[in-house]
């Protein structure tokens, strides 16, 4: 008999079985501070919780936690964790720090791998092995928290999941782990303090606007031309920048929460005025949006190159120029394969 992992009871879940088995309710509160307030990585470390219990436990149920298996540093300080899963699986989660203003982020994946092949992402090339669980994903937030806390001596201030795989591709875990992250019982952190990024699935979209989610919004975007969007993200045929600009409108009417757009340069492709001019005009719809152009990061066979930095910032003077907010970002962690793009369980 295949035995559950212990995290994916609810409180209430947990309360009922060892009610059934005899044990005092209360310890269901000290079990669920172990895995997602004390960071415990398996049973036997919740030592407020009697030996006789723990082994009840073991025989009942499964704790698929995360392990470390390898970190990198980058020139940078940019942090790379590959974490090895209960089932040999690997995925990648970076920590980026800006020491100056005692900020640091965590990128967490979402997916072993991903399904949608964009063409200049490394992690599409993996294809999707699996979806991770909630706890998997929140599990990434915790231990960068803890690397944050050890090696920069302050907490994560942020948590984007743009990491490996497609969040709306994974949808309930995902929205599990931010209700983990962000409760009392949790991380207890504000909503607004998380991003999820997604390539584009409208009708996803549509449902987060219908559910009023409180966290930010990041749409991978790095065309404004279906053409040329659908030439390097297959998803666009299906899910085509009308549909998605009118989810993001509806989603943006339920929540006020803030859109951003995502968009690589990508040297000769989508760098030019008139490609700057097709931005502009999509972001002129219904509701405001920040656009972040991020340096492109070689990726071992795809043809595709970086743009210059002249070229780039003649791109966002145009945009800005037109009254669209944009900000420029370079690439934090590449000399690692921990920049965008890069993931892919690189040795």
């Amino acid at each position: 008999m295949n035995r559950p992992d212990l995290r994916s009871l609810s409180l209430t879940d947990l309360q009922k079985a060892l009610k059934d088995s005899g044990q005092p309710a209360y310890r269901a509160t000290q079990i669920f501070d172990w895995f997602w307030k004390l960071g415990a990585k398996g049973i036997d470390d919740m030592t407020n919780v009697p030996v006789a219990l723990r082994e009840w436990l073991k025989e009942k149920y499964t704790f698929n936690s995360v392990v470390l298996d390898v970190q990198q540093q980058s020139l940078d300080g940019t942090v790379k964790c590959r974490f090895l899963l209960h089932d040999g699986h690997k995925i990648e989660s970076v920590l980026i720090p800006v020491k100056e203003d005692k900020r640091a982020t965590a990128c967490v994946s979402s997916q072993v791998g991903c399904s949608l092949t964009c063409s200049f992402c490394a992690t599409g090339k993996m294809g999707r092995l699996r979806n991770l669980t909630a706890a998997e994903i929140y599990d990434q937030a915790f231990e960068m928290d803890r690397l944050s806390r050890q090696q920069l001596g302050y907490p994560l201030t942020n948590i984007v999941y743009m990491g490996m795989g497609e969040p709306l591709l994974n949808y309930s875990a995902v929205m599990e782990s931010i209700e983990r992250i962000t409760s009392p019982e949790g991380m207890a952190w504000s909503p607004k303090r998380i991003t999820v990024s997604t390539a584009g699935i409208a009708k996803m979209i549509h449902r987060l606007g219908d559910e009023k989610v409180k966290f930010n919004l990041a749409l991978s975007l790095h065309a404004a031309e279906d053409i040329k969007r659908n030439e390097i993200m297959p998803i666009n045929e299906t899910n085509h920048l009308g549909a998605l600009m009118e989810a993001l409108d509806h989603y943006y009417k339920m929540t006020k929460g803030r859109i951003s757009f995502e968009y690589i340069a990508l040297k000769g492709f989508n760098d030019t005025l008139e490609d700057a001019d097709h931005l502009v005009k999509l972001c002129r719809g219904q509701f405001p949006v920040r656009v972040n152009v991020i340096e492109y990061n070689p990726v071992s066979g795809v043809p595709f190159q970086k743009s210059n930095e002249d070229q780039v910032d003649r791109f966002a003077k145009r945009v800005r120029d037109k009254g669209v907010m944009i900000t420029v970002r370079r690439s934090r962690g590449k000399d690692i394969d921990a920049a965008c793009g890069q993931l892919a369980n690189k040795a």
